[in-house]
């Protein structure tokens, strides 16, 4: 057989390191609490971290060599959790920073998990369907080791699904001669999946939204909308905004570009036209294009970044016109943007919040997979709107109680200090 030359991993395509500005955001609320500098090396760096290279045989019998991470950030408060992404720019910072971001995002909103993130760097677009099957496998028999339904949880990111879950859950069940739905959530709902789960990230990101214009004495229906980013996120919100909330959504955008219409898109159709093109550009009732900077910059009433982390950088956050930003992306901010936009008086609501819903489904699926008893959708999106509104009052309760710079930092207080807590019960020992 051929051996392909392991593909040179692509750099990061933003200049910030995702991983620093996590350790930034964790500094900026530590500032407002009593940490120890001991305990605050361990709020800021991963437990572990798994770094792999999967030599996996393609269709025409040759071999190729792609880099997989796994990194397990802290488990104090419960098993590690969080998804598992396909993308070229997948990096040991990148996953780092994710799998942080999963531990203050859980404990925000109050679930027992850790935190966790994984990847392969890889455009899956280019392979076939039995290549991605072995991909995901052979990923699977690496993580054997580190998962479980006590252990590390895994789940879909970016461009996985139920598909990749239910690969991984069949090897990993296989391997370990067992059945164990719990290994695994994102699954399909004959595999032990919950109900809700798709859309749950979107839901939690409208909930916010909702929250949130509550909160600052507005009307969001009727209010304008652009989302960056019009994957599953970012076209949930999009949908459950426009027909949940009666709210306008003007300018959607993937990775080819954006369309925009002042008087309006239908959200739900321009997500059909994607799903037949591969691309939002194109839609027919739009009225114009846009780059993807120029959605960022349009003068709307809410902002939803809901594609990479990095989006909006110091500079482009000057452009903003946006009077609030929901975050449906994790890290869509670089540190520097959040200082410029609390300047600028934009209501920033975090993703460790607002994109939580994701997380808080699992955590639903994991519960009915222990337990074999399964929810009707409507409890689960009962469960999911009270645990976010009361994540909601929590934030707003920190963030008026203490003389922080912005929601983010609120969040990270409430969070840290939960962590702290979990850290500290359980005490040390050699």
């Amino acid at each position: 057989m051929l051996m392909r030359r392991l593909a040179d991993v692509p750099a990061m395509s933003e200049e910030v390191n995702p991983f620093e500005s996590l350790q930034e955001q964790i500094d900026d609320a530590a500032a407002f609490l009593d940490v120890a500098a001991d305990a605050l090396v361990r709020l800021k760096n991963p437990e572990r971290v798994l770094e792999t290279n999967l030599t996996v045989e393609l269709d025409d019998g040759s071999l190729e060599v792609f880099r997989a991470y796994r990194s397990q950030f802290n488990g104090d408060r419960g098993p590690y959790k969080g998804g598992i992404r396909y993308h070229p720019g997948v990096t040991r910072a990148e996953v780092k920073a994710l799998s942080g971001w999963m531990v203050y995002k859980c404990a925000v909103v109050d679930i027992p998990y850790g935190g966790g993130k994984g990847g392969i760097a890889i455009d899956p677009i280019q392979y076939s369907d039995p290549e991605l099957e072995r991909i995901t496998r052979s990923f699977a028999t690496e993580l054997r080791p580190l998962i479980g339904a006590d252990t590390d949880i895994p789940a879909p990111d970016v461009n996985t699904g139920r598909r990749e879950m239910n690969w991984i859950k069949d090897t990993y069940e296989t391997l370990e001669n067992t059945t164990e739905p719990g290994v695994i959530t994102g699954k399909a709902i004959d595999s032990g999946g919950s109900r809700g789960r798709v859309e749950a990230t979107g839901r939690s990101t409208m909930l916010t939204a909702r929250e949130a214009f509550d909160y600052l004495g507005r009307d969001v229906a009727g209010a304008t909308v652009a989302v960056q980013g019009y994957g599953n996120a970012g076209s949930v919100a999009a949908k459950l905004l426009e027909s949940e909330l009666g709210a306008n959504v003007v300018a959607v955008s993937d990775s080819s570009g954006a369309v925009y219409d002042q008087s309006g898109l239908d959200a739900h159709a321009v997500k059909e036209y994607k799903n037949r093109t591969g691309a939002v550009t194109g839609y027919a009732e739009a009225a114009e294009e846009l780059t993807n900077d120029e959605l960022l910059a349009l003068d709307v009433d809410l902002l939803v970044p809901a594609a990479l982390e990095n989006a909006i950088d110091a500079d482009l956050a000057r452009e903003v016109s946006a009077d609030v930003i929901v975050e449906a992306a994790n890290g869509p901010l670089t540190p520097d943007a959040d200082d410029v936009l609390a300047e600028s008086d934009v209501y920033v609501f975090p993703d460790i919040l607002a994109n939580a819903g994701g997380v808080t489904v699992s955590y639903f699926e994991w519960v009915q997979n222990r337990q074999r008893f399964y929810w009707p959708e409507e409890r689960v999106n009962e469960e999911l709107e009270r645990h976010i509104v009361e994540a909601f009052e929590g934030l707003v309760d920190a963030y008026e109680a203490n003389d922080v710079p912005n929601l983010r930092t609120a969040a990270y207080v409430v969070a840290i200090q939960r962590v702290l807590e979990a850290y500290e019960e359980g005490g040390t020992w050699p």
